[in-house]
Formats: structure tokens, sequence, C-alpha cells
């Protein structure tokens, strides 16, 4: 792993501070890529957005025979409307499904991280023959089951990641406010950091939460994992009128296997994948629906074990050693049709 620059921070609040550090990496990444593939060939180049004309840094490896594939991990979009409040009808949005179809042409195969983004990406930048769909899978060498230390009486509600307007963490905010009220050993652990941050501190204070509601800066991924594996319920409250409604989110496995029950707002990608047995579903903006959700779940031991074991099952049915091969079949298809 060769670490050419640091990621743009998540509490950009402007369109030029976000994307001029992405521009910036598509300069050196192409360099880097370049000066590389002339000391040794690549056989074939694999380029994970966002952004999407990151694709491009791989241009002379493509010149040169090598085949690349679009790794389409957030459909920008659909993003940037979300991220930056825009219209569909705006010159950025309208831009970036310039640059969507661009960047597809110029890509030999494109891999989306879900089923309903490979339908709107079919509709609008590239046939269906050369998308394929890979979900965002869990590395289970990191995220499986382990013993849990003594509870000690207090229960704790955890949320590990991004602090965006689309992942719902006021409406989590507020539920808890209600869920404190009947269960005042719980706690609400929230790792992560976004352009959010400054105001949910803010709610929590308002809401008289200080001593319940907790915030923690992000940490390395075994790290995380160990936080997520002591929860006893975590919760992924996105909004189901925005970016998040058809954004696979893989904590939701992350935390089913770790063997922690989830409860999980009802977004189109959700209830896609999943179903009652596997995750508690709660209506998308409702706070009183998640807080009911929350302290059910948080009340019911029965049901959060009969929940885990469920989860253990659909994680075992949906783990990357059941899709590895597929992949591995695509790179070695790419790579003898540019042989032949």
């Amino acid at each position: 792993m060769h670490r050419l620059q640091d990621r743009p921070h998540k509490n950009a609040h402007t369109k030029l501070a976000y994307l001029l550090p992405l521009g910036r990496f598509l300069f050196a990444s192409s360099l880097w890529l370049s000066k590389n593939h002339l000391k040794k060939r690549y056989d074939f180049v694999h380029v994970h957005n966002v952004p999407d004309f990151l694709v491009f840094s791989a241009w002379l490896p493509k010149l040169t025979g090598a085949k690349v594939i679009l790794d389409i991990h957030d459909i920008l979009p659909e993003f940037y409307a979300s991220k930056f409040h825009s219209g569909r009808g705006s010159f950025g949005v309208k831009l970036l499904r310039r640059t969507e179809r661009a960047s597809a042409q110029f890509a030999d195969h494109v891999i989306l991280g879900n089923h309903l983004w490979l339908h709107t990406y079919v509709e609008r930048s590239a046939p269906s023959k050369k998308c394929s769909v890979f979900i965002n899978n869990v590395d289970a060498r990191i995220f499986s089951p382990r013993a849990r230390a003594p509870r000690n009486g207090k229960m704790t509600v955890l949320f590990p990641g991004g602090l965006q307007w689309h992942q719902g963490l006021d409406i989590a905010i507020r539920a808890f406010a209600k869920v404190s009220a009947h269960l005042p050993q719980a706690e609400f652990h929230i790792y992560g950091d976004g352009n959010m941050k400054p105001e949910l501190l803010v709610l929590t204070r308002d809401l008289g939460l200080g001593e319940k509601v907790r915030f923690f800066d992000p940490v390395p991924v075994r790290e995380i994992a160990a936080v997520m594996a002591a929860a006893d319920l975590g919760v992924v409250p996105k909004r189901a009128d925005s970016f998040g409604n058809e954004a696979y989110s893989t904590k939701i496995m992350e935390f089913m296997s770790l063997g922690v029950p989830v409860v999980v707002s009802n977004t189109k990608i959700d209830r896609f994948y999943f179903d009652d047995s596997v995750v508690k579903f709660f209506e998308s903006g409702n706070e009183t629906a998640l807080a009911d959700a929350v302290l059910m779940m948080l009340k019911d031991q029965p049901a959060r074990s009969r929940m885990v074991s469920k989860g253990f099952d659909y994680v075992t049915r949906n783990s990357w050693e059941t899709r590895k091969r597929d992949y591995l079949k695509l790179v070695d298809d790419l790579c003898a049709a540019s042989e032949s």
C-alpha cells in the first residue's frame, strides 16, 4: 500500500474545499501509476471512486493494453446532490453525470456497490453487459464474533460512521432522549466525524444528553471492530428521502458479523437486502419509531439472541468467500480478452 495523499476532510463545507483535494489526488495518482507502469507493466488496474474521474489516472496503462475496472462505491451525482443540497438539475449534478458517462466509457468494466445503483447506472451511463454488482463485503479476519466483557448494568447503543445529514444522527439523538427516559442505564456512543458534528453536539447539549450521548473521534478499523463488538445494539438511522435511501451500509453486515443486533431505518436499499428476521426496522425519519425499536430490542434479550443467530446465517450466505471467485473470474476474463 502506498499513501499518496490524505483523504479529503469530511468536514469540508464548500464544493471547492471538497473537490480540490480530489483533483490533486487525480494528478498524484496518475503520476505515480504512470511511473510505476513504465517500470513494470500492469495487466489490469482496479480504481475505486469517489470520484469517478479517478479512473483517468490509468490512462497510460490503458493506452498500452491494460484492462481497467472502475469500482463505484458511491454513485457520485446523487452523493454530491445530498452532500451539498443541490438539485438534480443543478450545474454540478449535470456535470457529474457527464463525467460518469465518460468514466464508464473509459473503463473496461464497471462494478456497482448494489443492485439499485446498477439499475440507475445502466439507464444513464453504461450497457448492462459492462457492469456487475459486488456489495462492500466485510473482512471476516477483523469482523468476527469475540468474547464480551461483563456489562456492569450499562447498555450501549452504537453508531460508527460518517456524520453527514443523510446518516440521520439528529433523528437518533432525539430518539435517544426518549430511550434514556425509560432506560437510564443506556448510553449512545457515536464514533466518527463529518460536517454535521457541530450541530449534533449542540443538539445533544440542548436536549440535556451530555452524560448519555458520547462522541468519539474515528479510530482504525481493527479498533472500531472491537468497539462495535462490545455494544449491546447497533443503530443505522439513515434518511430514506436522500442519498441514504439507496446507499448500502456496510456497517449492518459488520454488526451482524460481530454478533451485535442492529436497528435499521426502512430505506429502499435495506428493505431490498434484509428482512425483519435479521434486523429490526423502523420508519425512517420517525424518532418515536426509532426510540420504540431501540427500547424493544434492549428490553428483549431473547429477541436479540434470535436476531444474532439469523444474522450469522445471513453473513455466511453473503460473505466475500462466496463472491471472491466471481471477482477473480471477472479479472481473468478481462485479462484473457486483452491477450487474445
